[in-house]
């Protein structure tokens, strides 16, 4: 008798009988991560978590009763980063079975390339008599507030290492700098021209026939028949009529793939434990100091000393033989991300190999923390590199004289004020903070050339602060492969001379967010993420709010440029 199979029997979803068609439903998001508290996973209880779409298709590939997928794209409110992973997932799926895409539009006056690109690595396109194919192109947009800061009274005073670390151009120039607009265009272009040679391939297309339909603007239905890119043209009951026929499944069953599995929840937690691992490890959200502190705008933060506890988890567990390192990150505070550096190399002193995955960014400290790796993954659209540094404050005199405000610093010591928003900085205060740049920029190059295995005078032309698309940065040396979690995972089972199949995947912690509510033992102990701090509430904060509000609130001198946006169609 085998208990967890009889548990596993009774905890699987309904059968839907002996053929079965499975569906991926993008009108629902798609989870990259864990939902970090229970009203998000509530709120997400119809999204799929990308391991589980993972783990579904490489298990149906070859099971007999499933006939076949069907995609809907849909609004595809998915990131540009998940859009690269779901389509190398797609097409792994399609060397076994048939897939075919539908969906209402490609596009409706907005542009349609990413959608169109993770459709084409399906066997046949379907696209409502209504809809269109736009392909459109890749706009990226910078943002500049100087203007408005004048308006308001807010004087920024930052400085930057170097011309293309441009998230000090949003705060402080008044126009766009030649640099800028220079990596921006290159952000545009590689992300355009790798998605078009992309579509070129799956298709049977040249680019430059693909160009012509990008240029064309919006298709309808019947042109884009016309320029090879859609197959069919249909509704929804069409299309799943004619996939029963063609895949002779007259009476085939739908399920989603979230919710086909061969192992149940159980089953998974049981070999968890008792095969060997590769441990993945989350660097999420902003790079910040100690524990987590309650972040303007509410956005999810990576603190230092969560995730320095379980890069320690997993050096002490034996069944760990390797870590992803999961870095979806814009950067923040250098003395964070260098901690969490040390924590990497320490974890490979070890003995077990660390590949850094990263996601839709990974950038300045998001790269700083990702360098150290055995092995970087990057998706082609992943924004990262940015090494560089940047500081600074908003000096907020001039508002709060305007608002009737009267806030005078009162001080003991020469440099107490030195970064108070009450004062400008002085030529000896422009000069330490100088010196501090200077130092942290040759921290991070340096550090970066020896963590890549390059020459420092090859790695730094690289540097500046200018991002790089994962495309970008693989023919320039800084990651290794491109590619998402499954990329990722199998780099890490070579390394580490393990077979995939003898291999459990899992977090440090199992338990997820419950595991926030157990107290630590000591320093080594892995804990939670709870906010521990509560948040100001004065103008200065108020400003920081608004800024976080508008993407542009800076964790630390390792931040991305926050001006940066991408539209191709899906997240930015």
């Amino acid at each position: 008798m085998d208990p967890l199979g009889t548990l596993s029997s009774l905890l699987r979803k309904s059968s839907v009988g002996d053929q079965v068609i499975l569906e991926l439903d993008l009108d629902h998001s798609v989870l990259s991560n864990a939902p970090a508290n229970p009203l998000e996973a509530f709120k997400l209880i119809n999204a799929p978590s990308m391991r589980a779409l993972r783990d579904g298709l490489q298990a149906a590939a070859t099971d007999p009763a499933v006939s076949g997928l069907i995609l809907h794209l849909g609004t595809c409110p998915i990131t540009a980063a998940q859009c690269c992973e779901l389509a190398d997932l797609v097409a792994g799926f399609g060397e076994h079975k048939p897939v075919w895409a539908y969906t209402e539009s490609f596009g409706e006056f907005s542009s349609g390339l990413l959608p169109y690109t993770l459709a084409a690595h399906a066997e046949k396109v379907w696209v409502q008599p209504s809809g269109e194919l736009t392909l459109g192109g890749v706009r990226t947009q910078i943002t500049l507030l100087r203007g408005v800061f004048d308006k308001v009274g807010l004087e920024p005073q930052f400085g930057q290492r170097k011309e293309f670390k441009t998230a000090v151009d949003t705060y402080a120039a008044h126009e766009i700098s030649a640099a800028n607009t220079e990596m921006m265009q290159q952000i545009a272009n590689s992300i355009a021209h790798w998605a078009v040679d992309t579509i070129a391939q799956r298709r049977g297309r040249t680019a430059d026939e693909v160009w012509a339909s990008v240029d064309a603007g919006g298709l309808t239905p019947d042109e884009a028949v016309a320029h090879g890119l859609i197959d069919r043209i249909g509704y929804r009951d069409e299309v799943y009529a004619e996939a029963r026929r063609a895949w002779g499944g007259e009476q085939a069953g739908l399920r989603f793939v979230h919710r086909y599995g061969k192992v149940s929840a159980a089953r998974e937690l049981v070999q968890a434990r008792t095969k060997p691992a590769v441990a993945v490890v989350e660097v999420r959200g902003a790079i910040v100091s100690g524990r987590p502190q309650r972040q303007a705008g509410g956005q999810p933060m990576a603190a230092s000393e969560v995730v320095c506890q379980h890069l320690r988890a997993a050096a002490a567990d034996e069944q760990v033989k390797a870590v992803v390192l999961r870095v979806d990150s814009p950067g923040g505070s250098y003395i964070a991300s260098d901690a969490i550096r040390r924590e990497v190399l320490r974890l490979r002193e070890s003995g077990r190999p660390v590949v850094a995955c990263m996601g839709d960014m990974a950038a300045s400290g998001g790269y700083f923390v990702s360098m150290p790796a055995d092995e970087i993954v990057a998706q082609p659209t992943t924004l990262t590199g940015s090494i560089g540094v940047f500081a600074g404050k908003f000096v907020t005199t001039e508002i709060k004289e305007k608002l009737g405000l009267v806030l005078s610093d009162v001080t003991a010591g020469a440099w107490a004020s030195f970064m108070s928003a009450n004062s400008g900085f002085s030529d000896e205060q422009w000069a330490a903070l100088d010196r501090r740049l200077d130092a942290i920029y040759a921290d991070f190059t340096g550090k970066a050339a020896a963590d890549r295995g390059m020459a420092l005078d090859v790695l730094e032309p690289l540097a500046h602060g200018r991002v790089w698309t994962g495309v970008d940065a693989r023919q320039r040396g800084l990651v290794d492969h491109l590619g998402g979690m499954g990329a990722a995972i199998d780099r890490a089972c070579a390394l580490a001379g393990l077979r995939r199949d003898d291999v459990a995947v899992r977090a440090v912690s199992m338990l997820g967010f419950l595991k926030q509510f157990r107290p630590a033992e000591s320093s080594e102990s892995v804990s939670g993420s709870m906010v521990t701090a509560a948040a100001r509430f004065d103008l200065d904060s108020l400003v920081e709010m608004a800024a976080a509000r508008l993407g542009l609130a800076a964790t630390g001198v390792l931040s991305v440029p926050f001006g940066i946006e991408v539209h191709a169609g899906l997240g930015r």
